[in-house]
């Protein structure tokens, strides 16, 4: 068997199978790792018509190696006729605070939650009933013979454009697994889709409102407020579908993981909120609606993998707003706010975005990383980018 990608993905796959190889473009020249196996240069495959080849998802479909390939699967398909009883959740933001609730939510009912986050497909353990399975648009452009149970789609907005191609490409690999179902098996969609073709039995939604009314939930049980009230009401949507049980007090004992709109205060009290999980247009916008009373201090940059990130200067040009660009798209970033008239700093980097920022922050004002772009230009990924913000206001005097 073929691997292509020294990842945790096919390293899980490994250890099942002994019998293969790893392709990575990381390697320069053949070696051994600790456990034996052995991997070469993505350079060196020589394709094979009756030999396996499962991918890590990252790599590109257009990648010279790759696009040679002869029998190319994702672990999702490799593992097709063993999985039990799945969810699959994806949309651009939410999914995997969506895939979470639900396991919150079922971890009474013998499931257990993977994929994209959490454990590696290969290393979860297949004698639970229930599968909770995060699924990337990567990893479904490679799926093409696994279909879940239940499909949970979340909002789909321009993302990975660079890796897709195209934001019709990346819609299309997001929109598969709706194709697939069969009679029995549910889709809850944006209502956008509702005349994709299926089997199965769609669920359409255009706000939290729609599957409020449709599941019948009682809004002033639910805690939480947007964009997390969405992700809360697709897991009680799926409890209720499964069990018929709706637990709003276990609902509310979720807590929401650091770096997406996590609130916090500095020495002089003033507040500052870490949402660099906000690696796409969308997911900055989101988090903005929630302040546009407010006196903004928004640091904003990274990889915009290609996107167009204009979308987002359309809804905050009325804002009282100063932005403080940084990273790769720095210039971007500061070219439209000259064309919206929007206020923009130069910052270059986060240290310097937050010493500036700390001249004119005060107890009204509000102080907001939420780079609407990937981390991976500045940061080893956008955990790095969190920790080292919320440490960089921690430091000022």
């Amino acid at each position: 068997m073929t691997l292509f990608g020294y990842s945790n993905t096919t390293k899980a796959i490994a250890k099942k199978v002994k019998n293969c190889k790893f392709y990575d473009d990381k390697f320069k020249t053949p070696t051994v790792d600790e456990s034996g196996f052995e991997i070469y240069p993505m350079e060196c495959y020589t394709p094979q018509c009756f030999e396996s080849e499962i991918i890590t998802p990252g790599i590109p479909f257009f990648h010279k190696t790759i696009s040679k390939a002869k029998n190319l699967m994702s672990d999702l398909d490799y593992f097709a006729q063993k999985l039990p009883y799945s969810i699959w959740i994806s949309g651009t933001n939410g999914k995997t605070t969506t895939t979470k609730m639900t396991q919150h939510l079922l971890k009474d009912k013998n499931a257990i939650y993977g994929g994209n986050v959490g454990i590696a497909l290969a290393d979860m353990d297949f004698s639970k009933n229930i599968f909770i399975l995060e699924v990337s648009s990567f990893t479904l452009h490679y799926t093409n013979i696994a279909k879940p149970n239940i499909y949970i789609l979340l909002p789909i907005s321009p993302d990975h454009i660079s890796w897709h191609q195209s934001f019709e490409n990346y819609e299309e690999a997001k929109l598969k697994p709706i194709k697939t179902l069969q009679e029995g098996e549910i889709a809850i969609i944006p209502k956008k889709y509702e005349n994709i073709e299926t089997a199965g039995f769609k669920i359409c939604y255009e706000n939290s409102s729609d599957l409020i009314e449709y599941f019948n939930f009682d809004r002033e049980k639910i805690d939480f407020k947007e964009p997390f009230l969405l992700d809360s009401i697709l897991a009680l949507a799926v409890s209720k579908i499964l069990f018929d049980e709706v637990d709003y007090d276990l609902i509310n004992s979720f807590e929401l993981e650091p770096h997406k709109i996590e609130k916090f205060r500095d020495k002089k009290g003033r507040l500052w909120i870490d949402d660099s999980k906000a690696t796409n247009t969308d997911a900055s916008i989101q988090a903005l609606k929630n302040y546009t009373d407010e006196k903004l201090f928004l640091i904003l940059g990274g990889d915009d993998k290609g996107a167009d990130i204009k979308p987002l200067f359309e809804i905050i040009k009325n804002l009282n707003i100063e932005i403080f660009a940084i990273g790769s798209n720095m210039e971007k970033i500061y070219n439209l706010s000259n064309r919206f008239d929007l206020k923009c700093y130069k910052s270059e980097n986060l240290k310097n975005a937050v010493e500036s920022i700390d001249k004119k922050h005060n107890l009204e004002s509000i102080a907001i990383l939420s780079p609407a772009s990937a981390s991976l230009d500045q940061f080893s990924s956008y955990i790095d980018r969190g920790e080292k913000f919320k440490k960089e206001v921690f430091s000022l005097r």
